[in-house]
């Protein structure tokens, strides 16, 4: 019986023979397929029709002597080569990609657009003075600024889609630099229309069972899990009423009176000002959680992202931490 991860195997590839003769348009194929699950949906991501896409596969398969992809009905996996091929293909697309934007960037000035990915949270004073020096300096360039998950982020960076991200940290890829850009300190925050709302006789205990309002990586084995652990602290009932990966839809959610929530302290200063927000226990061994400005050192930049990175390292490095985090 032929072993499940062969097709065929050759009893070896040519190296410099697989250089010439690879189609990079199955690569890319390839990866679609992978990211989509199905063939039908890879089909509609690529606008091709689904025969198309099955006979790219067993093009591919063919090419390199290997099963890629598991398939029958209501089953879809890459097997061990395709898990391998596919990490290999997203940095090779993301490559490809990059070389568009790497050409027109060949001018006396500095120009060429820069793609940050940012957690929804991020509120940095320093990163937008960066960004502005920047662009006063170099005002051919152009930036564009996701805000995404920072598992998204991260991800993001890992392909190459994006020129660096600032995003919260759970373990970190040995692939990929990090660099520590501030501290927040997180507490509990409840809206006007709580019944706990404007007390400031509160304990621990006033807090228990009352319903909680989340992050969507408020878990356990996340980057928030310091936050998590500080609900369970306050015994906030286990059914969750509101759920975001987004910090304004979570604190909007909280102002509206679904539950008590998390939220950094710096970026509602305001809303506790204005009489939007409440702080709630506890008060004190609060979560803190680190930002960290993300980058892939095999990415090859443009001038202007390798500008703005070299520009946003430079100055983390030469303020000290402390004067970047927050209380």
């Amino acid at each position: 019986m032929t072993p499940p991860d062969q097709v065929h195997p050759r009893p070896h590839i040519d190296p410099e023979r697989l250089t010439r003769e690879m189609n990079w348009n199955l690569l890319r194929t390839f990866v679609v397929l992978a990211e989509s699950g199905s063939i039908t949906e890879a089909a509609e991501r690529l606008r091709l029709k689904q025969p198309s896409v099955s006979v790219a596969l067993k093009k591919l398969e063919d090419q390199l002597g290997q099963h890629l992809i598991d398939r029958s009905p209501g089953h879809f996996t890459l097997t061990k080569a395709g898990q391998m091929l596919y990490r290999e293909a997203v940095n090779i697309n993301g490559s490809i990609l990059r070389l568009a934007t790497l050409m027109r960037t060949v001018t006396p000035e500095i120009s060429g657009h820069v793609r940050i990915a940012v957690a929804s949270h991020v509120l940095c004073p320093l990163f937008d003075s960066v960004i502005g020096d920047f662009y006063a300096a170099h005002p051919k360039a152009s930036l564009a600024i996701d805000v995404i998950t920072s598992g998204d982020a991260i991800t993001a960076v890992a392909a190459k889609r994006v020129s660096f991200a600032l995003a919260l940290v759970r373990e970190q890829d040995p692939n990929l630099r990090y660099l520590p850009v501030y501290r927040e300190t997180f507490g509990l925050f409840c809206g006007p229309r709580h019944p706990l709302f404007g007390r400031s006789d509160l304990t621990l205990e006033d807090l228990k069972g009352h319903a909680a309002v989340v992050f969507d990586n408020d878990r356990l084995q996340d980057a928030l899990q310091d936050v998590t652990l500080l609900r369970a602290r306050a015994a906030l009932a286990p059914e969750v009423t509101g759920v975001s990966e987004n910090l304004e839809e979570v604190r909007r959610m909280i102002m509206a009176g679904l539950g008590i929530g998390p939220l950094p302290k710096h970026v509602v200063a305001r809303d506790i000002e204005d009489g939007l927000l409440w702080q709630v226990p506890p008060f004190e061994d609060l979560p803190e959680v680190d930002v960290y400005l993300i980058w892939n050192p095999t990415t090859v930049r443009n001038r202007a992202e390798e500008t703005l990175l070299t520009t946003l390292i430079e100055r983390l490095e030469t303020v000290p931490f402390a004067e970047r985090s927050y209380a």
